[in-house]
């Protein structure tokens, strides 16, 4: 998957200034005001800058934290990581690989199978219904 490059003119055009400062300056939304936080529909959930797939919905669950937390993202290489050292505090940055948006943070207190919480920006997200077919 080829990386996404664009000028910083360019994403501001693209993005609304919420989901910019989210994702290109990596800001996060206030706890329990996004609008994936307590969705519930069956689908996958997508970058907001380049529509890659990021995580299912059958992944996510209540984390009680605010944001929309996953246990396992779609695919391991959609999602690279590095060390967030702001705030006076250690944490995992999780990135979208494909472009570099900024999603959210890593936990490792997640429930079965995988133990971690991927803790998620609704701005950073898009959300695509799974189709049914029902014949």
């Amino acid at each position: 998957m080829p990386k996404i490059v664009k000028s910083d003119r360019e994403w501001r055009e693209q993005l609304t200034s919420e989901q910019y400062r989210i994702t290109r300056q990596r800001g996060t939304e206030r706890p329990f005001t996004g609008q994936y936080y307590n969705h519930k529909e069956k689908g996958i959930y997508r970058c907001v800058c380049c529509g890659a797939d990021l995580f299912r919905s059958e992944a996510k669950y209540d984390s009680g934290s605010g944001w929309p937390s996953f246990w396992a993202p779609a695919a391991d290489e959609n999602i690279e990581t590095a060390t967030d050292t702001s705030l006076g505090m250690i944490r995992t940055e999780i990135m979208c690989r494909q472009c570099g948006a900024h999603l959210g943070h890593v936990f490792e207190d997640g429930p079965a199978p995988t133990g971690l919480r991927y803790c998620v920006n609704s701005v950073a997200l898009s959300f695509e219904d799974e189709e049914t077919d029902e014949e």
